[in-house]
């Protein structure tokens, strides 16, 4: 047990170890076949002594595997940090390593004693603030996040079902990955993609099959949506906000909707218990660097009745990402 506790308490070192690794591109060079430190060493840049020692560490917890010649090998765990994975993690990994993360986490203990945001208290801005500030930064925090979206998305749009929608619109979007994955399953549906104008700048939906069927629009959602569709999504949104912000963003959607609309909300659900659970996770990450929060399916719901709307159905296709299906409060009523 007292081994356990230990290994908790420096955590924080094998996330710096990932993180280098990620960085310095490791799994790129290991896809062609396991290789030394040294050999490894001179194609990164890297000391090669150090690099084993690094790798060596990984291999603990499944991130490579050393043989008995001391090469190391890709292992499954490992895949997704290759730069062309279909699931590539590699960006995500790499920016959750660099100092508005890794320096927001180690105030985690100012954020709980004051009931501030750790980010904000460094920083002195909001972080989406920082991060159009900043473009090196807001370019690599954006590729990261749609990294992570798009492993995600396929996902999502295998179990949402569009009957009798014509047009959909993504809230906060980023880059539009889930809308395309919406829009590559659903051939009678357009789209719009919705978000900050140095974010939908870098949007992905400029391909062949979704010619003529899709828009790139700016804008500020807390200020008005794009009106008039049949769907509205909101995919990892609201847990990056305070409720006060939250009601804001689902009350301007709900302005924009038609009595027939329905909203689409996407967010990892904290459940009860006490076993590990990636809301669990992520509402730390919100505490420390975004001033939003995790929560569990009946606190989303309250916020939705809140904003005007009813709830009317409930699918959970990861744990990174349950959808809560919403309409305009007393349109189930009507039906």
């Amino acid at each position: 047990m007292t081994d356990e506790l230990l290994e908790l308490a420096l955590g924080y070192v094998y996330s710096a170890a990932l993180h280098a690794a990620a960085r310095f591109g490791v799994a790129d060079h290991l896809v062609g076949g396991p290789r030394t430190a040294d050999d490894l060493a001179g194609k990164l840049g890297a000391d090669g002594p150090h690099l084993y020692r690094l790798l060596r560490f990984l291999a603990t917890k499944g991130v490579f595997r050393e043989d008995d010649g001391g090469r190391f090998h890709l292992t499954p765990l490992a895949e997704p940090l290759r730069t062309d994975a279909e699931r590539s993690l590699r960006d995500y990994i790499t920016v959750r390593g660099e100092p508005p993360f890794w320096a927001s986490a180690g105030h985690l203990h100012d954020a709980v004693r004051t009931g501030t945001t750790a980010f904000e208290e460094l920083y002195g801005v909001p972080f989406y603030d920082h991060v159009a500030a900043e473009p090196e930064f807001g370019r690599a925090f954006n590729s990261s996040m749609a990294a992570f979206s798009e492993a995600l998305s396929n996902d999502i749009a295998e179990v949402c079902v569009f009957p009798g929608a014509s047009d959909v619109v993504d809230v906060g979007g980023g880059r539009g990955g889930l809308l395309r994955a919406v829009l590559r399953r659903n051939p009678q549906l357009t789209g719009t993609l919705f978000d900050l104008e140095n974010v939908v700048a870098g949007h992905v939906l400029d391909t062949p099959d979704l010619t003529g069927r899709w828009s790139a629009v700016a804008g500020d959602f807390f200020a008005s949506v794009p009106p008039g569709a049949d769907i509205y999504l909101l995919k990892h949104v609201l847990a990056s906000w305070p409720d006060e912000q939250c009601l804001r963003i689902l009350r301007t959607c709900r302005e924009a909707m038609p009595a027939h609309g329905r909203l689409l909300t996407v967010n990892a659900m904290i459940p009860a218990g006490n076993e590990p659970h990636p809301g669990k996770t992520i509402d730390m990450l919100m505490m420390t660097v975004l001033n939003g929060r995790g929560r569990t399916r009946a606190e989303y719901e309250e916020l939705l009745t809140a904003a005007g709307f009813t709830v009317t159905g409930f699918l959970e296709p990861s744990p990174h990402a349950s959808v809560v299906e919403a309409v305009p409060a007393g349109r189930a009523l009507r039906e």
